[in-house]
């Protein structure tokens, strides 16, 4: 038996996951550690913590399942986006990484909007400047931190560092790279034009490879720390949204992958590399080789339900929360909420933008507010839907939710209403780590393409279909979209 290793590198903890070659999980393991945020805005770690939490959960995993360590065929890489990692031409580390939910950049976006222009940014890597992404970090060490600048030899994002303890090697999966904001989305590759308009040293960043592709073997020193034998191929793998895409088979149009955690996040993967005009969307390479995807982002999804339970509800268990809103209508009686409570990305990037319930009078009770902040979450979601659809994605056939918001019945059936599509969850719990093992099994050779691996191993279990409601949701939805437009002025006001 083969087996193959996805390691998945995130903001609090480091995970290793074995997978047969059937696609079978046979073990998971983890090593957490935390992140730091020296001043307001700013967050920060060490990349140390990174390699110390891989080699921790690889020696784990394989204890604990005694799978033989010479079993094991190739090695995926998946994690945080868009953190930077300075190394100097020594391999050093030069400061702690920038992570991808810092804040600090806004004056650097606001800097490279001005020298590429908004526009001509956005139609050659297909996004504005956002402070989570990677080029305006660059900006603000070279701005702020001349000393450091000025040693920098190699930019790496946190999973590629980890590939570089595991190898030796310098690069890049083209999800991760697409995730800069430094690449030309069309050709797959960094961007020439932004790189120049921004004086960044185009020989600082790495070559970049196919998710699939193999970009190095495990290194005499790797293999002593981790206690695996040297030389097993370790393939580019992806950012750990678009491994998750892959985890969960959404890898051709059509397929939308939801994640309903405390934010919500809608992928869908694309054929060409469509863009949104106005960048209201993330488009990004995806991990699958020759592929692209569309990627929406809410900030408070599961997040608005625990809020409100802990607010106006503390200590009652979710499920029982949820029940009595089963009794209510849909529509909520005329109450609709606004589910940005700590700002919003997606469809309105605005740091300001604040939650709200609209039409609240004396018969409505806390079941109803329930059922608003389920529905209200459900059209902030679709928001999503549409811009993707506006911007070229085909219909949408199937969303494959997963996420703590997914095992309630009620929320997948008000989202299936909302979004008028079948709305399905799959046999694979483990997402982004379970992703990168499929990548790298496709990358060894077991299954020909990234398609093929996902039809063998991911199966659906469950289906919801939209119900007759439906035709209340799309009365109640263009009512929703009026909401933000409305109280913008207002929230402005308040900051």
């Amino acid at each position: 038996m083969d087996y193959f290793l996805g390691i998945d590198s995130s903001t609090t903890a480091t995970k290793a996951l074995l997978m047969d070659e059937s696609g079978a999980v046979v073990g998971v393991a983890s090593s957490e550690y935390g992140y730091e945020t020296p001043r307001p805005l700013w967050s920060e770690q060490d990349p140390a913590l990174w390699w110390q939490g891989t080699v921790a959960a690889i020696r784990q995993v394989v204890a604990n399942t005694a799978v033989p360590p010479h079993h094991i065929r190739a090695i995926g890489l998946t994690g945080q986006m868009h953190g930077l990692v300075l190394l100097d031409k020594h391999g050093a580390v030069l400061r702690p990484a920038i992570l991808w939910n810092d804040q600090r950049t806004a004056a650097q976006c606001d800097a490279i909007r001005a020298r590429l222009g908004k526009e001509r940014l956005i139609q050659i890597t297909g996004n504005d400047a956002l402070t989570g992404f990677t080029a305006p970090k660059i900006l603000w060490v070279q701005q702020e931190e001349p000393d450091i600048y000025g040693q920098i030899a190699h930019i790496l994002l946190p999973k590629d560092y980890v590939r570089y303890q595991l190898t030796g090697e310098f690069a890049i999966d083209k999800a991760d790279g697409a995730g800069t904001i430094l690449f030309d989305l069309k050709r797959r590759d960094w961007s020439p034009e932004v790189l120049a308009a921004l004086e960044i040293n185009p020989a600082w960043l790495p070559p970049t490879f196919e998710g699939t592709a193999v970009t190095g073997h495990l290194s005499v020193t790797a293999a002593e720390a981790t206690g695996l034998p040297a030389g097993i191929p370790v393939v580019g793998g992806g950012g750990d949204q678009a491994a998750n895409g892959v985890g969960v088979g959404a890898v051709a149009e059509g397929i939308v992958a939801l994640s309903l955690g405390t934010s919500g996040v809608v992928f869908a993967a694309t054929d060409t590399p469509a863009i949104e005009p106005d960048g209201r969307l993330h488009a990004f390479c995806h991990a699958v080789p020759g592929k692209w995807h569309f990627m929406g982002v809410m900030l408070s999804a599961a997040g608005s339900l625990r809020w409100f339970r802990d607010a106006l509800a503390p200590g009652m268990e979710f499920g029982d929360l949820v029940q009595e809103a089963e009794t209510i209508p849909p529509g909520s009686d005329g109450l609709l909420f606004l589910p940005y409570l700590t700002g919003e990305r997606t469809p309105h990037p605005d740091p300001l933008a604040r939650g709200a319930f609209v039409g609240l009078t004396v018969r409505h009770g806390r079941a109803h507010m329930t059922r608003a902040v389920l529905e209200g979450v459900a059209f902030g979601l679709r928001d999503s839907f549409e811009l993707m659809k506006g911007a070229g994605l085909t219909a949408v056939t199937q969303v494959r939710i997963a996420g703590g918001g997914a095992k309630s019945p009620l929320w997948r059936q008000i989202l299936a209403d909302v979004f008028n599509a079948e709305l399905v969850t799959v046999n694979t719990a483990e997402g982004a780590a379970y992703g990168a093992a499929l990548l790298a099994a496709t990358g060894a050779g077991t299954f020909a393409t990234v398609a093929e691996a996902c039809q063998a191993t991911i199966q659906i279990t469950g289906s919801t279909a939209p119900r007759a409601q439906t035709a209340v949701y799309q009365t109640l939805y263009p009512r929703y979209r009026e909401l933000y437009p409305a109280l913008r002025p207002i929230f402005h006001q308040q900051s």
